[in-house]
């Protein structure tokens, strides 16, 4: 096996609860309410019921559990379920260069029910996906070849879900090419009329990495080299070397993962505060033209395409920055009832869009991704000029989000469908996460069945 999946498997095996301090204990915990709070704000949306209603056609009484409910299924249906529920708000973690490490957690879930395995097991796989997460797509950069970043989500989820199994090296190591081998995903799922394949891609990352974990504990073996080898990962990527690993607790990535504060693109985040900023300083008054300038991957990614002004699904708004900051500007606050249907008919946010030039700032895309920067400047008709900028959005992990308002962030997403006292009982089980013994409290708490 080549020594890229060699050195990740050895990483993953190595850690373990008893090591870990409690700002990583403490940081995996929060990326676990966090997960689990999206999740449930996104459990009535149309791709989440066929999610669900796919996961539901077998039942498997040692499999695992999809969020909502009680029956058992396949742990990689529950798997997708439940990933697909976390990520329809848009409203998961990130780590600042990109992608969300919190996919994996629907992969890390359904395999610790899968073996009913405790919650110190559940936080140690924790902090070995998100630390082979970040290493991945630092390692191999899929979006600039055209491939989309869940290739990592893939990988990341089969060393966590191998390890919760309790496979060894070797098993492990054939899990994690089982699961990048055959799971090359097209960046085409996040270019132009976004559809809710974007929601779901994550979620099935999930699913074949927990597959690969579990073909691997079967026996199956997979390529021997699926990154270092011939038409292996570096290869087709041009890429020759690793990206490091933590050496010392403090160098954890999952302390790295930031919270959206608003349900939307985690580079629309600032703007979005910005973009309050200058409502309050505005007040009111007719807008000539808005310049937001921004680095190269908010502009590229949320800011460039034609079909980011006039977006005609809320998978396209949601990552259309010319949509949001015009909503933002008119409203005066920032609500995920902006993607609604009639929202997305707004003739007023569409011509306040059209008004809206989104450039990159060369200054700025130096800078990134150590630093985030954006400037938003207003005209007004009377000529007048208004100006807000910033370096980091709340939640970021240099500005982080203080965890009661991670809670709360939680609380108004659970309450969308549960009790009050049930997503009371949800938050109290995930933050005692390192002293329970199984999963059960937590499957029992957000029953809807």
């Amino acid at each position: 096996m080549d020594s890229v999946v060699s050195r990740l498997v050895a990483f993953s095996q190595s850690v373990r609860y008893e090591d870990l301090p409690l700002e990583v204990v403490d940081a995996s915990r929060l990326r676990l309410v966090d997960y689990v709070g999206v999740g449930l704000g996104g459990h009535d949306a149309p791709p989440s019921a066929m999610a669900r209603t796919l996961a539901a056609r077998v039942a498997l009484p040692q499999g695992a559990r999809v969020l909502g409910g009680h029956r058992r299924t396949l742990p990689e249906l529950a798997a997708f379920a439940n990933g697909v529920m976390a990520r329809y708000l848009d409203g998961n973690d990130n780590f600042p260069s990109g992608g969300h490490p919190s996919d994996t957690l629907s992969a890390l879930l359904a395999a610790a029910d899968h073996v009913h395995a405790d919650g110190r097991s559940l936080i140690a796989a924790i902090v070995a996906a998100y630390e082979v997460y970040h290493c991945l797509f630092q390692s191999l950069k899929v979006r600039d070849k055209g491939y989309d970043y869940v290739v990592y989500t893939a990988g990341a989820c089969a060393i966590g879900a191998a390890k919760l199994l309790g496979l060894d090296a070797g098993r492990s190591a054939h899990a994690l090419s089982l699961a990048l081998t055959p799971n090359l995903a097209l960046g085409a799922t996040r270019r132009g009329h976004l559809s809710m394949w974007k929601g779901c891609a994550g979620g099935n990352a999930a699913r074949n990495g927990v597959f690969a974990a579990l073909l691997a504990a079967e026996g199956m073996t997979g390529p021997e080299k699926p990154v270092e080898g011939s038409h292996g990962l570096f290869e087709l990527m041009h890429e020759s070397a690793m990206a490091p690993l933590a050496v010392r607790p403090g160098e954890l990535k999952v302390l790295q993962a930031c919270t959206k504060n608003y349900l939307t693109e985690y580079h629309s985040q600032l703007p979005v505060e910005l973009a309050l900023e200058l409502h309050a300083a505005i007040a009111g008054r007719p807008i000539r033209a808005i310049t937001i300038h921004t680095y190269w991957f908010t502009f590229s990614e949320i800011g460039n395409e034609p079909e980011k002004w006039h977006p005609t699904t809320r998978e396209t708004a949601d990552h259309s920055l010319p949509f949001i900051i015009a909503a933002v500007l008119l409203d005066g606050a920032f609500s995920d009832a902006i993607f609604s249907d009639a929202r997305l008919a707004d003739a007023r946010i569409h011509a306040l869009a059209d008004r809206i030039v989104v450039r990159e700032d060369l200054d700025f895309s130096a800078r990134a991704p150590a630093e985030l920067p954006c400037r938003i400047e207003v005209e007004l008709e009377d000529g007048t000029m208004h100006r807000a900028q910033g370096c980091w959005p709340l939640g970021h992990f240099r500005r982080p989000m203080p965890t009661a308002e991670v809670e709360a962030k939680f609380t108004a997403l659970a309450t969308r469908v549960l009790p009050a006292p049930a997503a009371a009982r949800t938050l109290d089980f995930l933050r005692s996460l390192e002293r329970q013994p199984g999963l059960d409290g937590l499957f029992d708490a957000v029953r809807m069945d």
